[in-house]
């Protein structure tokens, strides 16, 4: 299981998408709109983290949503804890994360919600919202 975590971390688009999830369940068109790639490469980077085991997937008519998974040991619970301290601290993810907020904000998918680090269940990190 560690080994293929590590594998869906291996790439700056999906540590993006990590970041994003963080902040709770989003609709695939959200992601692909803040990190501007196409659907396509939206849909593989989202599938590679969802055969990690790091993200979960719900249809709801013609769209996908995307959310983390929940940690099921401490020891998964403590990287996503890291991440988000790791994340807070990059300028480009805090980037992502404004743009975002005001692609919720403005209506760029009426089904998505801004909730700062709702897609942790788990223990909550001591990193402060992006």
């Amino acid at each position: 299981m560690l080994a293929s975590y590590f594998k869906g971390l291996a790439d700056e688009n999906r540590l993006r998408i990590l970041n994003l999830l963080f902040h709770g369940e989003l609709c695939g068109c959200d992601i692909q709109y803040v990190l501007n790639v196409s659907q396509s490469t939206a849909s593989r980077h989202l599938s590679y983290l969802k055969n990690a085991g790091l993200v979960l997937d719900r249809r709801a008519g013609y769209r996908v949503f995307y959310r983390l998974v929940q940690p099921k040991d401490p020891e998964t619970a403590q990287l996503f804890e890291y991440l988000v301290m790791a994340f807070s601290k990059d300028n480009a993810l805090k980037a992502d994360m404004k743009k975002l907020r005001e692609a919720i904000k403005d209506g760029a998918c009426t089904v998505s919600e801004w909730k700062p680090l709702s897609g942790l269940a788990c223990a909550r990190p001591r990193a402060q919202a992006v």
